[in-house]
């Protein structure tokens, strides 16, 4: 058989293997709600049901984010997301810095999803209590997360839209059902507890509210894998963000008139709570496991993104020659696998509870860099929709991207200075590290290199190895053969006691 006999059909099997529009749909609202949307009721408790003028803001902002990924994907949908705009409208280096800030922020940010969905599973499994244990759980979920992605982006689709559907049951079920046992009483009562004036108490809820649409982007990051990405990623991200923003402002608003302020500032679970106040403890159990299944599966969804943007930098000659190299799938298994090990290291330090404090400080800076992405992709339409859309339509979205652009620089503004401050430096830092990337750039363009390659078929292997030995060590550990002797209980901190949650998928 000629090449030209097998070049369709290699084709047909990538095309295949990519994802279609309602995975695509559900990845953008996976990927968002996580585990922020089922702590969101009680972190933003602290601040009083006044939280729901935010939500009015921040959903404004969310969407104008939403139809400028949507827009930008349209006109060209390569896959990178906020990394290929800012590098396509303000050149290398903003792209170099872009993917950097953004790819660290993912990495550091993935591993809050993994600790936030086994702490829904606590109650079922005591063990997990234990810091090592819960280590070992955590680390197990890492690398089989990323053994599904290397299996092809289909997989996680189909993996993630089904979770999805589990997280939504009580999002929406709350969202729909909830107010038959809503009190304005006790909604009013709650209404602004944080002893600040109104205009302020609503600032600090934009914190909060703009870590629950952190993903927007999701569609558009993964565009390489989509199929159909010019109709698709731009569908996808306008219909994630109006499904997540619906479930966000309808059930947190429920809740905060179901149980008490005091009460749901001390929650751990107030979607658990909630439900068990209203139908018992049945209720209560199966919300717990709905929303453990939403955190895990945006993780698979999470680890898909960093994957891709990762590999679109590394395409480029911008970032490290192994984040090119893909499987028989298309996938950057290589990458992946160096990101896994990262995200080990990363569970491992933090295993005790004043390390946990630590990498809540850490995982925060994460948020605010995410936002200096989002910032430059709602300017970069101004450059790439140049002569590219009507200029009625043209005008229209350059506003819309300054409104976004204006929305998370508010955000940045609000967010914590001490971690504004060193996350703007490590910025500034990138320019140094990007001397690094000029070499390796030049290095392509002069010898004609092709960036990428077959990334090596074992490590498929060790991914499944390494989820092996975690889940014998978390057996081991579970069935009492570890003597916990002085360590601590890795709990939760209360929400009135943190500045910001931790990253999911949102919330990230």
């Amino acid at each position: 058989m000629s090449s030209t006999d097998t070049a369709p059909a290699a084709s047909s099997d990538a095309d295949a293997a990519k994802i279609g529009l309602v995975p695509a749909t559900l990845m953008v609202a996976g990927n968002m709600m996580g585990s922020g949307v089922f702590m969101l009721p009680a972190n933003l408790a602290a601040i009083g049901s006044i939280a729901v003028i935010g939500w009015l803001i921040t959903i404004a902002g969310a969407v104008a984010l939403a139809l400028t990924f949507a827009r930008l994907a349209a006109i060209d949908p390569a896959a990178g997301g906020p990394y290929a705009y800012a590098r396509k409208a303000f050149g290398d280096y903003m792209g170099y810095q872009t993917n950097l800030i953004y790819w660290l922020a993912n990495v550091v940010g993935n591993v809050g999803l993994a600790v936030a969905g086994l702490g829904y599973l606590t109650a079922f499994f005591p063990a997990l209590k234990d810091p090592l244990t819960s280590a070992l759980a955590q680390v197990a979920l890492i690398w089989f997360f990323t053994y599904a992605n290397i299996l092809g982006p289909n997989v996680v689709g189909r993996l993630q839209s089904f979770t999805t559907v589990f997280a939504l049951i009580p999002i929406l079920g709350m969202a729909v059902f909830g107010w038959f046992w809503f009190s304005p009483a006790t909604y009013a009562a709650g209404w602004n507890v944080s002893g600040k004036e109104s205009g302020a108490a609503i600032m600090a809820t934009l914190n909060f509210t703009l870590w629950a649409f952190i993903g927007v982007e999701s569609a558009s990051v993964s565009a390489g894998v989509v199929r159909n990405p010019q109709r698709n990623v731009p569908i996808a991200t306008v219909g994630g963000v109006v499904l997540a923003a619906v479930a966000y402002i309808l059930s947190s608003t429920v809740i905060m008139g179901m149980i008490p302020n005091k009460a749901l500032i001390a929650s751990s679970a107030p979607f658990a709570d909630a439900a068990r106040l209203a139908l018992g403890d049945i209720a209560g159990s199966a919300v717990a496991i709905c929303a453990a299944l939403g955190c895990l599966g945006s993780l698979a969804g999470w680890t898909l993104l960093v994957g891709q943007t990762a590999k679109a930098a590394a395409d480029d000659g911008l970032f490290g020659a192994v984040f090119a190299k893909v499987n028989a799938k298309g996938v950057p298994s290589a990458g992946l696998a160096i990101v896994a090990a990262i995200m080990t290291v990363q569970v491992f330090a933090t295993m005790s509870p004043t390390a946990s404090q630590q990498f809540g400080k850490i995982a925060s800076i994460a948020v605010i860099m995410t936002l200096l992405p989002y910032i430059y992709s709602a300017i970069s339409i101004k450059v790439l929709g140049y002569r590219k859309m009507p200029t009625h339509q043209y005008n229209i979205y350059v506003l819309v991207g300054l409104g976004a652009a204006a929305y998370s620089l508010v955000a940045l503004v609000g967010s914590d200075g001490e971690q504004t401050r060193w996350s703007l430096i490590f910025v500034i830092a990138t320019i140094v590290f990007y001397s690094a990337a000029i070499t390796r750039k030049r290095e392509i363009e002069e010898k004609h290199l092709v960036p990428g390659g077959a990334a090596p078929t074992w490590i498929r292997y060790v991914t499944v190895t390494a989820t092996i030995l975690a889940l014998a060590g978390l057996f081991w550990m579970s069935i009492g053969r570890y003597e916990t002797q002085n360590l601590r209980t890795r709990s939760p901190v209360p929400p009135a006691q943190t500045t910001m949650p931790a990253p999911v998928g949102t919330t990230k």
